[in-house]
């Protein structure tokens, strides 16, 4: 894992609103599979710095600024119903499946806007980027294979 290429790819992974669901396509498409596990890893550690960040500066700094207050009750409000109607497993889901808006950022946002205890908060992320990670992982396959075959 030299190659600087390789950090380009790694990099993705933390980029609010692409993460692994733009890592995973590159690897695959660069046959760096190598690198999977390690997206997924970094995926799951962008709990940490997204939920502290907002627990302890949210209401002396974000709560002020009004793009940031709109973004958030925007994520509540598409990612509530989830967690009402499923629980934690709804907000699993919410991360999990690859749809614009959703994944880590999102999912922590929830997690922290809903007073989801940090622990509780980490192990729904941790599954719900499993199930990103099984998802993209496939599709991507997929489509290099699906390539391959018509070439």
């Amino acid at each position: 894992m030299c190659d600087p290429m390789d950090f380009i790819t790694l990099f993705v992974t933390v980029v609010p609103w692409i993460e692994l669901r733009g890592a995973i396509p590159i690897a695959v498409a660069k046959s760096e599979t190598e690198l999977i596990p390690l997206i997924m890893i970094i995926n799951m550690f962008l709990f940490f710095p997204v939920y502290f960040v907002l627990e302890f500066f949210y209401d002396k700094f974000f709560s002020k600024i009004k793009f940031i207050r709109k973004k958030l009750e925007s994520i509540r409000k598409r990612g509530k119903p989830y967690v009402d109607k499923y629980g934690l497993l709804g907000l699993a889901v919410f991360i999990g499946i690859p749809l614009p808006g959703s994944g880590v950022y999102s999912g922590t946002i929830l997690a922290w806007l809903l007073g989801i205890k940090w622990k509780k908060g980490f192990v729904t992320v941790i599954i719900g980027v499993i199930i990103a990670t099984v998802i993209v992982s496939i599709i991507s396959f997929g489509v290099v294979k699906g390539i391959s075959i018509l070439r």
